[in-house]
């Protein structure tokens, strides 16, 4: 879902904790004119101009379309950020379909929710990315939007079964439901706290669904390998006949994949390259 205009998270908010400690944002300038950096990191202007964040605008326009022309989102909605380095972000505007982006659009955010470039107004939604990154540093690109076999699923407050089709069980496996609360609101990002570590794909209730990966193109595959699942399912309950549930021993070699490339799974525990 996307919100109407709604202004930066004020800045008394503690700031989201990057993969490596970092001292307070507040002593970092915010000015874009300036060209200083912090203990290696660009400036605001700098990280905004490079040639990864046009690679990564580029990339967020790309996935956008992609989510628009696969009846992913509709109107305004969902939403995509990527982190920019270990200080910033890049985040898609509020109030802008996501078939019509062009890189100018692309928002550059500290990691306070602030803006530090662009003309546009950030998702409001982007509070429920700086909680996935908060809570697992190998998250670096989230996606969000309402797809309609996953979001049928997140009205009813349910998952699909696992264990019937093996490049889902190696993508995703077992997702997450997520209590309904409010777009937008820091009480809406918090319901995916819990899950994070363990599941990259999470169904929002009453919503829709949000993925995060290494990169914003792996996590809308996520989106689609999801939604696909949900729709197969269905379609086979409706052919009568008892699904074929993959054996317990296959599930372990499936799964063994999984660890190698390093994908969470619930049944591996929160940091599949330390499970044997």
């Amino acid at each position: 879902m996307e919100q109407t205009f709604v202004p930066p998270m004020e800045q008394t908010a503690g700031p989201l904790q990057p993969s490596h400690p970092q001292p307070a944002l507040g002593s970092v300038s915010r000015s874009l004119s300036g060209s200083a950096s912090f203990h290696g990191e660009p400036s605001p202007l700098t990280a905004a101009s490079s040639p990864e964040a046009h690679a990564l605008r580029l990339e967020i326009i790309t996935v956008g379309r992609k989510l628009w022309e696969r009846q992913y989102v509709d109107g305004n909605g969902g939403n995509i950020s990527v982190r920019l380095g270990e200080r910033y972000l890049l985040c898609t505007p509020t109030m802008m379909s996501k078939r019509d982006m062009e890189p100018a659009d692309i928002c550059l955010s500290d990691l306070d929710g602030s803006i530090l470039a662009g003309d546009r107004m950030r998702t409001s939604e982007l509070l429920l990315h700086l909680e996935i990154y908060r809570s697992n540093p190998l998250a670096r690109a989230v996606v969000h939007c309402h797809p309609p076999y996953a979001t049928a699923f997140a009205m009813t407050g349910t998952l699909p079964p696992i264990g019937l089709i093996s490049e889902y069980e190696v993508s995703i496996g077992p997702a997450a439901v997520a209590a309904y609360e409010t777009p937008g609101t820091q009480a809406f990002a918090e319901t995916v706290r819990p899950f994070v570590r363990d599941h990259n794909t999470i169904l929002l209730e009453n919503h829709g669904i949000v993925c995060w990966a290494d990169t914003v193109t792996h996590a809308e595959w996520f989106v689609e390998t999801f939604d696909t699942y949900c729709k197969t399912y269905l379609i086979a309950q409706q052919i009568g006949k008892p699904l074929k549930f993959l054996p317990a021993g296959k599930i372990q070699e499936l799964l063994e994949i999984k660890r190698r490339l390093g994908l969470p799974d619930a049944r591996m525990g929160s940091d599949p390259g330390l499970k044997g």
